[in-house]
């Protein structure tokens, strides 16, 4: 999904019916409710929620741990920016 489409969607009270679960939990993380993205993708087994995961960490400043996350999704760490992140994950994952 292109990013700046996205981002017009954050105007709304809910993440839009039939999105994905991630970007649903990048739409919370957009919205600045952390927490709430963290929950919907901590338990998943999957690489792109480890991506997410690793990048959640990563904006906490939890490096070590974003690292491991990083590690588990078979993807280097991301050097950018967390919003270049944020982009790359909405564009690759929506």
């Amino acid at each position: 999904m292109e990013p700046a489409k996205f981002r017009e969607t954050l105007q709304n009270r809910q993440p839009e019916t039939g999105q994905n679960i991630y970007l649903q939990a990048l739409w919370y993380d957009a919205k600045g409710d952390w927490e709430r993205s963290h929950e919907l993708i901590q338990d998943l087994p999957d690489p792109a929620s480890a991506r997410i995961h690793a990048y959640l960490h990563r904006q906490e400043g939890d490096q070590g741990n974003a690292l491991y996350w990083y590690r588990r999704a078979g993807v280097p760490a991301f050097n950018g920016s967390l919003e270049a992140e944020w982009e790359k994950l909405v564009t690759e994952l929506g």
